[in-house]
């Protein structure tokens, strides 16, 4: 049995007779009697009953012919499906982001991709830089939108492909004395109550913030650990204290907090695409072109 012998079947009962159906084929009458006769002879009995005029179906036929009708509108819907996963019309992108891209660079991406490939269905994962390389490995995500600070290299098999780079600047509460400086040193900080962020045990982000201001040699007092970066300036609007973030946190609205450049402070952070180096898809290219626009 195959799906000629199906298709020349099923359309012997919609049009009525095989003259009609191999009409609307463009075939000779006697390819469809052949091909029914074969899949006759292949199921064992007789799907017409060739006595009548018109002919009719047979008790076997009237059973087959809904079932054979559903399994080709399956096999359309098949092929169909997936020409459009293949020529990237659908399908599924799974992404993993860190919090502070989700208001700065992913929005504009997302919006553009979403007006190239409006089939094509978008799963964002809120993931820290740390664990997205395992869920690379595992296919739960196709893109991880990390962020590092200072040097940085893909692990094996994977690629890391540069978005920006994002200095850093002063989150402060803003009726706080410093607030009125259009820069600051890291000086300014020291000894000032200090918020650090993500709260994870495999991150050390907070870390490399407070080890780059020791190198210029502030030591700011660590007064509260937020979970992550919103907390954080929640925290700072509420005066509670200071901290870092990137420079494109600050275009962003946040009550009551002041975002000032810091000068000296050579180390900054860089956003990252990191995807699998052996695996291609063309919505992963496509949603790397539109990060990078």
């Amino acid at each position: 049995m195959n799906l000629k012998q199906l298709r020349y079947f099923c359309e012997v009962v919609s049009c009525g007779s095989a003259t009609q159906a191999a009409k609307h084929l463009f075939i000779a009458p006697t390819a469809i009697s052949m091909q029914i006769s074969q899949l006759e002879n292949h199921l064992g009995g007789e799907l017409f009953d060739r006595s009548t005029r018109p002919m009719e179906l047979t008790a076997l036929g009237k059973y087959f012919y809904p079932r054979a009708k559903d399994l080709l509108a399956q096999m359309t819907k098949l092929d169909e499906e997936t020409h459009d996963i293949a020529t990237g019309k659908s399908g599924c992108l799974s992404i993993g982001v860190v919090r502070s891209t989700l208001f700065t660079i992913m929005p504009q991406a997302i919006r553009a991709f979403r007006e190239a490939y409006p089939s094509v269905h978008l799963d964002l994962l809120e993931v820290l830089s740390e664990y997205q390389p395992d869920l690379l490995v595992d296919r739960r995500i196709h893109i991880g939108i990390s962020r590092f600070i200072g040097e940085f290299s893909p692990p094996d098999h994977q690629t890391h492909t540069l978005i920006m780079e994002d200095p850093f600047v002063v989150a402060i509460p803003a009726h706080h004395p410093l607030a009125e400086k259009t820069s600051l040193v890291p000086e300014d900080i020291d000894k000032e109550p200090f918020i650090i962020y993500p709260k994870d045990p495999v991150t050390s982000y907070g870390k490399k913030i407070l080890d780059a201001l020791a190198k210029k040699g502030s030591k700011p007092e660590v007064s509260y650990e937020a979970i992550e970066i919103h907390t954080a300036l929640s925290l700072v609007s509420a005066g509670l204290g200071v901290t870092l973030v990137a420079q494109s946190i600050s275009k962003n609205h946040f009550k009551d907090v002041v975002f000032i450049p810091i000068e000296g402070l050579e180390t900054s952070t860089s956003i990252v695409a990191v995807t699998n180096t052996r695996e291609h898809n063309i919505h992963v290219d496509a949603f790397l072109s539109f990060l990078k626009t």
